[in-house]
């Protein structure tokens, strides 16, 4: 059985390691325990959507990319092949003045 808890936290420890922080820094600038992300990280402990967010700001990464980190994992796991990086176009043209520079 696959756990979304899991790949979650891969997810996240793979990402603090990639940007040279410890556990300890990531969880003070998020303002989360430390033992409680040591377990997010081992997949031992569901997080919230706001642990999510605070962990994924403390370490500069959209939570967007984490979640299609996520997906991307699953998919393999699953046998399928990741979903190419498509955003639907009725989506882009609902979003698109809000993303303008203008």
């Amino acid at each position: 059985m696959i756990l979304v808890r899991q790949e979650i936290g891969d997810v996240l420890r793979d990402f603090r390691l990639q940007k040279g922080r410890t556990l300890r820094q990531v969880a003070s600038k998020a303002s989360v325990a430390l033992g409680y992300l040591s377990e997010v990280e081992r997949g031992q402990k569901e997080a919230s959507s706001e642990i999510l967010a605070s962990v994924a700001e403390a370490l500069d990464v959209p939570i967007s990319t984490i979640m299609r980190e996520v997906g991307d994992r699953i998919s393999v796991l699953e046998g399928l092949s990741p979903f190419p990086d498509v955003v639907p176009d009725d989506l882009v043209a609902e979003v698109e003045p809000e993303l303008s520079l203008h």
